[in-house]
């Protein structure tokens, strides 16, 4: 039983170890668009004098400089590959980093603890292309990064709508019956209420899904299983005890594409952002050069202004070009009943 509960422990320090060798490489290549070169022979002998201090225990600083000069020759590889980095918020598994793979499955996706973090690496050039949920089928906008994007000077290259399907995971070798607790984001729980009310688990909120199944991995906590994605039974390694677990079949999220320059192909759906003077009709005003237009809006949503009390802005997309000469036509005339206006990006419409 000793031997057995000393190589568990050896296997969770092993999955931290990856982890963090992961997390390495990912820093790593977010450092590629500020150098020229990847060869940095300074930069080689700073970390090399740092790892020998590092070094004590059972570590020889023999074993460290060789495993460090395999760390640093494989970075150096990969950074050679120019791999696209595209930013997502949450931890390794979220639907977030599901949607990157489904826009871009050679993409390397980087992951960031907060949407702002996700804009800023963008406007930083930090990251390629970053990827934000903005709204879910079932529960509204995502109201963090609609405030984002009235404030952003980035543009919108694209849209993707990903199908929210949960699973119920659990540590390899765990029991159904034995399962009494479900950990996930309070909307993932929300999502599959039927499912845990049915099974008499207890719901137990997580700041995140992908995180409430990297806990499960990592705590082995008693009777206890995690609501995410199947990526992260892949992940994390854990077993999944029941796929499709939640409530609505139909539940998806959009999320929109981010990017420091416009799209360059043709696009079939537009997102802009505006604000207008405070009186009567002033909306009403720029919806109908819309409506003269014959243009189908697909979303309209108001932000508060956090600058101006009182006011708000708006994020509307439509579908059409904006090389189509009644939409440049639209979009002028928009232009006149509006205080602020900012037009985010023509792209493809996500099918």
């Amino acid at each position: 039983m000793r031997l057995e509960k000393l190589r568990k422990e050896i296997d969770g320090i092993d999955a931290e170890l990856i982890k963090l060798l992961n997390k390495r490489m990912e820093t790593t290549l977010m450092t590629k668009n500020f150098k020229e070169e990847t060869q940095d022979p300074e930069r080689e002998k700073e970390v090399f004098e740092k790892i020998q201090r590092y070094s004590g225990g059972t570590l020889s600083k023999e074993f460290t400089n060789e495993l460090y000069m395999k760390i640093i020759s494989e970075s150096k590889e990969l950074q050679k590959k120019k791999l696209k980095l595209i930013g997502f918020q949450g931890e390794h598994g979220a639907y977030s980093e599901i949607a990157v793979r489904t826009y871009d499955g050679n993409a390397v996706s980087i992951p960031h603890k907060s949407f702002s973090d996700v804009f800023e690496g963008v406007a930083s050039g930090e990251l390629d292309l970053g990827i934000v949920p903005v709204e879910n089928s079932l529960a509204g906008l995502v109201s963090s990064v609609n405030d984002l994007l009235t404030k952003t000077d980035l543009h919108v290259i694209g849209e993707i709508k990903v199908p929210i399907h949960h699973c119920l995971l659990a540590y390899p070798g765990t029991e159904y019956r034995d399962l009494k607790v479900a950990i996930s984001h309070p909307q993932a729980l929300s999502q599959c209420r039927g499912f845990i009310s049915r099974n008499k688990l207890e719901a137990r909120e997580h700041y995140d899904t992908a995180g409430s199944a990297m806990s499960v991995a990592k705590d082995k906590p008693a009777a206890t299983a995690a609501i995410a994605s199947s990526l992260c039974a892949d992940i994390y390694n854990l077993e999944i005890i029941k796929e499709n677990i939640e409530d609505c079949k139909t539940n998806t999220t959009r999320f929109l594409v981010l990017s420091k320059e416009p799209s360059k192909e043709k696009g079939d759906k537009c997102s802009i952002v505006f604000s207008t003077e405070h009186k009567a009709g002033a909306l009403f005003n720029v919806l109908k050069e819309f409506s003269e237009a014959e243009i189908n809006l697909t979303r309209i949503e108001s932000r508060p202004l956090v600058d101006d009390p009182g006011n708000y802005a708006f994020l509307l997309d439509f579908q059409g070009s904006v090389e189509d000469s009644k939409v440049k036509k639209a979009l002028v005339e928009v232009q006149k009943h509006t205080a602020t206006y900012k037009f985010l990006g023509c792209y493809k419409e996500a099918k």
